[in-house]
């Protein structure tokens, strides 16, 4: 059995966890630094502190360096010996505030070289270098040696930069193909979609397309070749035909969204107006003229503006219930009563029917709960059962209004 690899040594400083540990260790060193020395300037004891403490802090504000730095510097100035503390602690806050890129690198180095050389000529100026009680002739022969330690916190100080920048870069060409690995697997995953919606849609388009057009053909010729045809019979036949041409279209319609992904960007889908509450005198005909018996009541006013997604969403609600009334309870009458408010639309669609009661009505099919899913994503509900004793089927909705203009802003009306 494959043991778990441990966590390279290289992603401890990645954690957020290694600021307060390495801080807190800081804060020992000073203490115990502080003890051995016996120091008791009290410039010395008010800088350390604030070398040290704020980098506990520096993961989650990096500019606490702005502050680490000069106080590291102010303490090395009243503390030529340079405590190691404050050393570590200007070297840790100059790295953070490189490597978060607080200020452009140059920058940096430029203030803190000119910082370097203040504290050196304060030295210079306070005469640490005593020469047998004489104070050093700044432009004298030898002079350029009192500011040895310039050159070398100079160096120092490009060096902390140079490598804080090297490691920024690196996480920043690791994040970027981080990235870049992430969107290759989106997509992979969205050309997957993409291939299986494709597919769909050749199953679509080979079988049910064809089909349907197979029945409109016959029915459309039907009429015109059946002898001694009665004028009723060859309406029928017309509408047969007529409905499969109207489901031929809303097929090739979702055909064509199914193939969006699979035509590209340069060859446009064609787009067909959804059904609104408009279109419902042409359901109820078509409905009617199938031999059904449906019935639309209707209360309150109807609101100017409704959204295009609460009136798809309620074309298709009454579409399928008309469609199980003729599956399940052929010849049934169907009451339908549209309620408006102003802020909800109340549907209530019931037959008198005496078919199959309850989840029957959708055996085999999906029309039921692709209504309630309808519905909810319009923030709505929708209940459907046994209209009562005597039979029959019921349907009723309670539709928002506000959640319906929502989902058209966000565009998930279709």
């Amino acid at each position: 059995m494959r043991q778990p690899s441990s966590p390279r040594p290289t992603a401890w400083p990645r954690s957020p966890r290694y600021p307060y540990v390495s801080g807190a260790l800081l804060v020992l060193l000073a203490a115990a630094e502080i003890l051995h020395a016996r120091i008791t300037s009290a410039t010395v004891l008010a800088t350390l502190p604030l070398a040290v403490l704020p980098l506990l802090w520096r993961g989650r504000e990096p500019r606490v360096g702005l502050l680490v730095v000069p106080a590291a510097l102010l303490n090395f100035l009243f503390r030529p010996e340079l405590l190691m503390t404050a050393a570590v602690a200007g070297v840790m806050g100059l790295y953070t505030l490189a490597r978060h890129r607080v200020l452009h690198p140059v920058v940096l180095i430029t203030a803190a070289v000119t910082g370097a050389l203040l504290v050196n000529a304060g030295h210079v100026a306070m005469g640490v270098y005593d020469l047998g009680g004489r104070a050093p002739a700044v432009g004298a022969d030898g002079s350029l040696s009192y500011f040895t330690e310039s050159f070398v916190l100079a160096v120092g100080v490009v060096a902390t930069v140079g490598v804080a920048d090297a490691f920024r870069s690196r996480e920043e060409s690791r994040q970027a193909r981080e990235a870049a690995q992430r969107e290759l697997i989106a997509m992979e995953r969205r050309h997957a979609a993409a291939q299986e919606r494709a597919a769909i849609a050749r199953e679509l388009h080979d079988i049910v397309a064809h089909s349907v057009s197979v029945i409109a053909v016959r029915a459309e010729s039907a009429a015109y070749t059946t002898p001694d045809l009665s004028p009723p019979a060859r309406d029928g036949f017309r509408q047969i035909a007529a409905s499969a041409r109207s489901a031929l279209t809303e097929l090739r319609q979702l055909l064509s969204v199914l193939r969006a992904d699979e035509t590209g960007a340069g060859e446009a889908a064609p787009v067909l107006p959804q059904p609104t509450l408009d279109s419902l005198d042409a359901l109820l005909e078509a409905h009617r003229s199938g031999g059904g018996e449906v019935t639309l009541h209707t209360a309150g006013a109807r609101p100017p503006l409704l959204p295009p997604s609460l009136e798809l969403t309620v074309y298709r609600i009454i579409q399928e219930a008309l469609t199980n009334a003729r599956r399940h309870a052929k010849g049934a009458a169907v009451d339908i009563h549209l309620g408006y408010a102003d802020d909800e639309v109340r549907i209530r669609i019931a037959d008198d029917g005496p078919g199959p009661q309850g989840p029957a009505r959708d055996s085999g099919g999906h029309g039921l709960s692709g209504m309630r899913e309808r519905a909810n994503l319009l923030g709505g509900r929708l209940t459907c059962g046994p209209a009562g004793p005597g039979g029959g089927f019921l349907v009723e909705a309670v539709l928002p209004v506000r959640a319906g203009a929502k989902s058209f802003a966000e565009g998930g009306y279709e």
